[in-house]
């Protein structure tokens, strides 16, 4: 079997290098695992990535790039449609043509965030700006280029995720260092959802679609929430991520306690933000449940601590 892994630079690619290093049950299982990011194939060029699936054949495609820059996709929305949807349309289409599996990262932006309640994933999508367009826009060519697929083997998942962390630039490290050099910190505290650790999706990614014996699941296609249990604040998140750095020995000039808390209307940005980005993931953990997968999701807390644990420990902040 053939996997195919892009965006192998950002956050969710590098997670996926990690996990799959030594995922298999042995090197026998005859799995090639490819990774290419944006020099070996720019995603805003449908012809670099036609070429990359026309001479590799995978059987999986992992789908871990993304066009993220919330904000400067207002001004460049051509660019961001065409990684963020264009490029889906290419990818499902040789999926179906091929009977192979398509598995890509949606985003809460795909929602207005109205309301309080958790969204289920068959709640209308309603996206604010340019960024949850072009994310909406490349769910729906999936769903589209799949209801046509006449292979058995040919199937999704589309795991639409929120505030995710991992190696590489992010909130829990840019409060972290903030909070070493200042004392007044201020920070968002009327938007609503779930830190996600990069490391987790990917495992989830993986007990949804491929077992250790290199051999694709017979999971049903669709979209699938995956966050951490639990929710917090920008804010929330700061002051855990802050105290979880004093619980490891590290000098803060910004406790948690002094962290002053701001609205969103207070620090304005280009692109309007979901207030509410709860993602309700009942559909999959009763999904990874019926296919034999026990372990039950952590508190986003956890996951946090840990996370800030091995930040301290390689020396990053």
């Amino acid at each position: 079997m053939k996997i195919l892994v892009t965006g192998k630079d950002g956050q969710l690619g590098i997670a996926f290098q990690k996990e799959f290093d030594g995922y298999f049950e042995n090197e026998d299982v005859g799995v090639q695992v490819r990774y290419v990011g944006r020099q070996k194939c720019d995603l805003s060029n449908l012809n670099a990535l036609e070429d990359i699936l026309h001479k590799y054949q995978p059987n999986v495609i992992v789908n871990a790039a993304a066009y993220t820059a919330v904000d400067r996709a207002e001004q460049e929305c051509e660019v961001a449609f065409a990684v963020n949807s264009a490029v889906l349309a290419s990818m499902a289409q040789y999926s179906v043509a091929n009977g192979a599996s398509l598995l890509h990262f949606s985003t809460d932006y795909v929602f207005d965030g109205l309301g309080t309640d958790f969204y289920s994933e068959n709640h209308p999508v309603s996206p604010l700006g340019v960024y949850g367009k072009s994310k909406a826009e490349g769910e729906r060519l999936i769903a589209e280029a799949f209801s046509q697929a006449n292979f058995l083997g040919a199937r999704y998942a589309v795991f639409r995720t929120s505030w995710i962390y991992g190696e590489g630039e992010n909130f829990i490290r840019t409060i972290l260092l903030m909070a070493k050099d200042h004392h007044g910190l201020k920070v968002i505290d009327d938007q609503h959802g779930v830190p996600t650790c990069a490391s987790w999706l990917a495992q989830m990614t993986l007990a949804l679609s491929i077992d250790r014996r290199g051999i694709v699941k017979n999971f049903p296609s669709g979209i699938y929430h995956a966050v951490p249990k639990g929710e917090t604040t920008w804010l929330g998140l700061a002051c855990m991520a802050i105290q979880a750095s004093l619980d490891e020995g590290v000098s803060m000039k910004a406790l948690p306690s002094a962290i002053q808390p701001i609205l969103t209307t207070e620090h304005p940005l280009a692109a309007r933000r979901p207030m509410n980005s709860r993602l309700s993931t009942q559909k999959l953990q009763t999904t990874l449940e019926n296919l034999g997968h026990v372990s039950k999701f952590p508190m986003w807390d956890e996951l946090v601590r840990t996370y800030v644990a091995d930040l301290v420990k390689n020396q990053f902040i």
